[in-house]
């Protein structure tokens, strides 16, 4: 499974390590992804994503995932999370 945000699109990032001794050795930060299941009132049933603890806040600061999904635009979004929001749309038309 890739490490990466369904919603944002966040994937892992390359840094160093730098030591005592001035060394430096490449490492990689992960996003701190976690499985969730969030309701979408507009397709009335959970939807089961893996996304950042970033995006989770996001997404409960804006009321739910369809607030969410309506809010962002399109550029901002994985490819995910853009099939969700178009299922969304259609939805509530």
């Amino acid at each position: 499974m890739p490490k990466r945000c369904q919603l944002t699109g966040v994937g892992p990032r390359a840094g160093r390590n730098v030591a005592h001794s001035n060394v430096k050795t490449c490492r990689r930060f992960d996003p701190n992804l976690q499985r969730v299941h969030l309701q979408s009132d507009a397709l009335g049933r959970r939807v089961a994503l893996r996304i950042t603890t970033r995006a989770l806040r996001t997404v409960q600061k804006h009321g739910g995932l369809d607030p969410y999904l309506l809010k962002m635009a399109d550029r901002k979004l994985a490819p995910d999370a853009m099939r969700l929001k178009r299922s969304v749309q259609k939805a509530l038309r």
